[in-house]
């Protein structure tokens, strides 16, 4: 079923040029969905060496989460814990169904607004219809699983891009 729905997005989309593509700039985080943030912050620092660098409640995701990344680590090396606020909360629905882990792969874009109209009109699926607050006053939406192999992909331009685009 993912081969199809590539193959019909690729089909659409053969004809693009550069100016089509979404303005990937590099990885920012991989997310894990995690049940107990305050255990997943200790394995990660305490046993695996990361460094805590930001927490962060986002009421809006329904989610309190925790930026790590390793000592000396450059763009692109952070991990994000994300633990659900609520029984209302999408991480919640996601660790009822999958369990704890990988829950998204988020890549760093010049521009979300751009990227997001981009991928439209590539025919990929948004789980927003205008990018929403994120970490750190980023900017940020989802590009819904289904179109991308099963992997839910985030796009995140930082604070200090959307504070220069004003």
């Amino acid at each position: 079923m993912v081969g199809v729905e590539l193959a019909r997005i690729l089909a659409m989309t053969s004809w693009a040029g550069p100016e089509a593509l979404p303005g990937v700039i590099g990885l920012d985080h991989i997310g894990l969905a995690v049940a107990d943030l305050a255990a997943a912050v200790t394995l990660h620092t305490e046993v695996l060496g990361l460094v805590a660098r930001h927490r962060e409640t986002n009421t809006d995701q329904g989610v309190e989460e925790v930026m790590l990344s390793p000592v000396g680590a450059g763009p692109g090396s952070q991990v994000q814990l994300v633990a659900a606020l609520d029984q209302h909360s999408p991480i919640h629905r996601f660790l009822a169904r999958h369990g704890p882990g990988l829950h998204h792969l988020a890549y760093a874009v010049h521009d979300v607004r751009n990227a997001s109209d981009v991928l439209l009109r590539r025919g990929l699926r948004l789980l927003y219809d205008a990018p929403r607050a994120g970490t750190r006053g980023s900017l940020i939406n989802f590009v819904h699983p289904k179109d991308t192999g099963g992997v839910l992909i985030e796009l995140v331009e930082s604070a200090a891009q959307t504070q220069g685009q004003g």
